[in-house]
This record gives structure tokens, sequence and C-alpha cells, in this order.
């Protein structure tokens, strides 16, 4: 991989994908014990709309993991695309006035030109070491794009 590409590639966070995909299949094993389980032990009523509930719940959490697991910002030509939690967004680079990483926040925060912020959840300080070089890399970028 050329310079260019390593600069460019997608931010990802490390620890949030690992433990979101350990949570998945402790929630999936978990509703999946309770649903065989429960309808079997004595005295305990434990019904289809019971089990069905359960699968639900099991399967809203993994969607919401699914989610957490997914959360990257794709850095491209024009700008970037920030996927966070609920909302994805797309700014360019022009807009980016300023890359956050301080004050013990979870995440690399930018300042944008209309005056807000937007969180990049793909860049963690749950990740450490890696969570600020992917900052400073982020902050690369944005002062590269800014020249041109």
């Amino acid at each position: 991989m050329d310079q260019y590409q390593e600069l460019h590639a997608p931010f990802r966070p490390r620890a949030a994908r690992l433990m979101t995909v350990f949570l998945g299949v402790l929630t999936v094993a978990g509703a999946a014990a309770i649903i065989v389980t429960l309808p079997r032990m004595e005295g305990v009523v434990f019904g289809p709309a019971d089990q069905a509930g359960t699968a639900v719940l099991a399967l809203g959490i993994c969607w919401f993991l699914y989610r957490q697991g997914a959360v990257a910002a794709r850095p491209g030509e024009r700008g970037m695309v920030v996927r966070n939690i609920i909302h994805t967004r797309e700014v360019e680079w022009a807009e980016i006035l300023a890359v956050n990483f301080g004050d013990g926040a979870p995440w690399v925060q930018l300042d944008l030109s209309d005056g807000g912020t937007l969180a990049v959840m793909a860049i963690q300080r749950a990740d450490g070491e890696h969570g600020r070089a992917e900052a400073r890399r982020l902050a690369t970028l944005v002062a590269l794009h800014e020249k041109r």
C-alpha cells in the first residue's frame, strides 16, 4: 500500500469492534439458553410469547451492537463519510476547521465551518496510542486537503 492509500485508509475503532463481537456472541448464546431452558424448568411459566419477546430483545441488542461495530470514517478526495451509531454524514474537507481529541473526550470531535461539531466515533480514546495516532492522521488529512 502506498503512502496515499495508507493516509486515506478508513478509520475504525479496535476495542469497540472486538467488544461488539464478544457481546453479540454472548447475547445470542444467552437468549438461546433462556429460550430453550426456561420453558423446561419446573414451576416456571415461560411460554411462546416470552420466548418471542426474548428473541426480539436479543435481535435489538444485536442490531445495536452491529451499528457500534460498523462505526467508521472513510476519507476520500472531496471529504469524509462519518458513520456513527445512528447517523451517517458526509463532510467536505473545506468544512472541517479543526480536529479535537483532548480533555478526556471518548472520541474525536470535528469543528465545522457551520459552527457545529461532529463526533467521529471511529477514532476512540479506548484504543490508546492507536486512537491518538489515528487522530493525528486525520489532522494530517485535514491539513493536506486544506492546502488544495
